[in-house]
């Protein structure tokens, strides 16, 4: 006999590899049973808030399992086995990597984040304190697949010569048809159990959340664990190979041609009397959710809606007519279009696609001159990928929620009267000169709030969404006049600029209620500004250059214009926004919205879904109708030019280009001067 020659656990292990051999696919099974286990004790060790695995969870799961694995059966038996066997070994140190990474960034580990190591090196000490007993559970099959795997590989193949030494042999043809077929059932179960529940989701409750890409977590719970990272393959795959167009040498200097010649009209305004003025200032930017600007300065059941906001403006440099130039992105393209004065891309998040490449950020700069540069928002790290593209902004620090304690649950987190509170115990213990960035969170759609904090009378919009907006602006307001009095009790009103800004619209999209508000029914033109203009406050220490600035500006010109006030020169960093806050306005000033609209302040153009020009509306504003298309025609290139220079920009990561080239170019004219000596 074949065994009567090998030790027992030998003789087991061969009659192990013997059986599988000849139960066909009885091996794919048990992988399938053992990944099942895995990935459902991976969701409960990750145990995010409402998403606990389902039954509909685990059929995507199972349909992933055998997406991962059918092509095994194309292989051999011991070959196949051994394929099985690094699948389970590759998809639970895959799983436990993302247990470790959650536990310390609230996401799942992707591509972009593996690319930019340093996120994950980051973990350093505390690795220690991020490992759980529990967790080695997910390797118990290792116990026995491992040694079976050696076996395997070094004896496997003379056993299974030895075993089928007198047994009937299949043609080859017949063994090809076989495998051929199961494999192709396999991936057709798979296929179908995965697409036609993933496809659900994303018909009723899981819209947009392919399109957005706002939250790795998010995808998770669409496609489940296995299937987000094949989603995160193929969306890398996508956007860097098969999407990626490739710039020519003359695209990319045409673009650095168009993007210094913004750093010259920025030069040009250095001569400015402001340029300066309030140098080695803090700084200390909000970002408000939701904050627009149809509300300043209104009232309703006789209360004022933003008292403390009201006050301030007094006292501020208020732009009315600026505008928010966010796209998908939300919330991450506000903190992007502002703290680094590029357009957003059109489709998903600069903040997930292109964290990891090159930008002149306001945090990265004031850090080169010698700011400490710290940002705070009281929720998970991982969503919007902040802790990837916040390290690549170069901030000391970003406060998530783990590093608040929850003293006043309201909405989606921490309310923001505490928020400001415990951000300002921080900054007020930071060495000075500092940039803080915040960004709020108590005014998120759906704006929840708890009944104590809802103390405006709302008449006829009481009960609606709109009316939920109105009392979450209005607890809002109330913490940012308690951030305001802090900022005096701390000493720090005298010698801050503090800048305030709304990140986007209310997701309301029912504009009878903002009609019903508003009293009075709204143009096309008028409903289109509503929707895109937030509020940009910048107040001086001193409360000097107050007053209502009516030229136009946008998110892009938040940077410029702080970096303006402070005397450091942006002329040759790679931003389009030109400084807001100057002796006389900039002539020609336009602000490009992501969608190709674009305003002057005279005219607003709304571009056609369909993208041809003379389909769009050229509206007159201080008419309030639509005008001749030749009031617009002139900018509309410009506009998309902007538009069509930033993407190549961005999703190219030219800015790293650039400067490679210009530092090649200043060692070339170093050594020439060297010579000439």
């Amino acid at each position: 006999m074949l065994w009567n020659d090998q030790k027992p656990a030998r003789r087991g292990m061969s009659m192990l590899l013997i059986g599988l051999e000849r139960l066909k696919i009885v091996d794919l099974l048990l992988f399938v049973a053992a990944m099942l286990a895995k990935l459902y004790l991976f969701s409960e060790i990750l145990h995010v808030a409402n998403m606990k695995m389902t039954r509909t969870d685990a059929i995507i799961e199972l349909g992933a399992i055998l997406l991962f694995s059918f092509w095994t059966i194309w292989l051999p038996a011991r070959g196949r086995i051994l394929s099985l066997i690094m699948l389970n070994v590759i998809a639970s140190l895959v799983l436990y990597a993302d247990i470790i990474y959650y536990r310390y960034f609230q996401d799942l580990i992707s591509i972009p984040v593996l690319l930019q190591f340093s996120q994950v090196d980051s973990l350093g000490e505390s690795i220690g304190t991020l490992l759980r007993a529990k967790d080695f559970m997910l390797f118990l099959d290792w116990i026995v697949i491992i040694p079976f795997a050696i076996y395997a590989l070094w004896r496997g193949r003379s056993d299974l010569r030895r075993a089928n030494e007198f047994r009937r042999k299949p043609l080859v043809w017949q063994k090809t048809a076989v495998r051929v077929v199961l494999s192709a059932v396999v991936f057709g179960i798979g296929t179908s159990l995965v697409f036609t529940n993933v496809n659900e989701a994303k018909r009723t409750w899981g819209q947009g959340i392919f399109v957005g890409n706002w939250w790795n977590l998010s995808i998770y719970n669409v496609t489940g664990g296995l299937g987000f990272h094949g989603y995160d393959i193929y969306r890398y795959v996508k956007q860097n190979w098969l999407d990626a167009e490739t710039v020519t040498a003359a695209q990319s200097s045409e673009a650095q041609n168009w993007i210094e010649s913004r750093g010259d009209v920025r030069r040009t305004l250095e001569q400015d009397q402001l340029f300066g003025a309030y140098a080695g200032s803090n700084v200390l930017m909000v970002q408000l959710e939701a904050f627009q600007n149809f509300m300043i300065h209104k009232s309703i059941g006789g209360q004022e809606i933003t008292p403390h906001l009201n006050d301030l403006i007094e006292q501020s440099a208020y732009f009315s007519q600026f505008y928010h130039q966010t796209a998908q992105g939300r919330t991450s393209d506000a903190d992007f279009t502002a703290n680094c004065s590029m357009q957003p891309v059109s489709n998903g998040s600069v903040f997930i696609q292109y964290a990891p490449n090159e930008f002149d950020c306001m945090s990265s700069t004031l850090k080169a001159n010698d700011y400490g540069t710290t940002v705070f928002h009281a929720y998970e790290g991982g969503f919007w990928n902040r802790n990837t593209m916040y390290n690549n902004m170069q901030y000391d620090q970003f406060y998530s929620l783990k590093h608040f304690t929850m003293d006043e649950k309201i909405g989606w987190a921490l309310g923001d009267k505490s928020f400001f509170r415990q951000s300002l115990d921080v900054i007020s213990d930071q060495k000075q000169p500092f940039y803080s960035f915040l960004i709020t969170l108590s005014s998120h759609y759906p704006f929840t709030m708890p009944v104590a904090e809802k103390s405006l009378s709302l008449g006829e919009l009481d009960g609606t969404i709109m009316g939920d907006y109105l009392q979450a602006i209005h607890y809002v307001d109330a913490a940012l006049g308690e951030l305001v009095d802090r900022m005096k009790a701390e000493g720090l009103w005298d010698n801050t600029i503090l800048v305030m800004y709304g990140d986007h619209d209310n997701s309301i999209k029912d504009w009878s209620l903002l009609e019903t508000f508003l009293g009075k029914p709204l143009s096309e033109v008028e409903s289109q500004m509503m929707l895109r203009q937030v509020p940009l406050l910048v107040h001086l220490p001193r409360n000097e250059h107050a007053g209502t600035y009516t030229e136009v500006g946008g998110q892009l010109d938040v940077t410029p214009t702080i970096m303006h006030l402070l005397g450091i020169s942006t002329a040759n960093q790679y931003l389009i926004g030109t400084p807001l806050l100057t002796e006389k306005p900039l002539d020609g000033k336009k602000v490009v919205l992501r969608n190709g609209a674009f305003t002057d302040g005279n005219v607003y153009y709304i571009p056609s879904t369909d993208g041809i020009v003379d389909n769009g509306a050229c509206w007159s504003i201080p008419g309030n109708a639509v005008t001749d298309m030749n009031a617009c025609i002139g900018a509309i290139e410009d506009s998309r030019t902007e538009l069509n220079m930033s993407d190549q920009i961005v999703m190219n990561n030219l800015i790293e280009n650039f400067k490679e080239q210009s530092a090649t170019e200043a060692r070339g004219g170093s050594n020439m001067e060297t010579a000439a000596r």
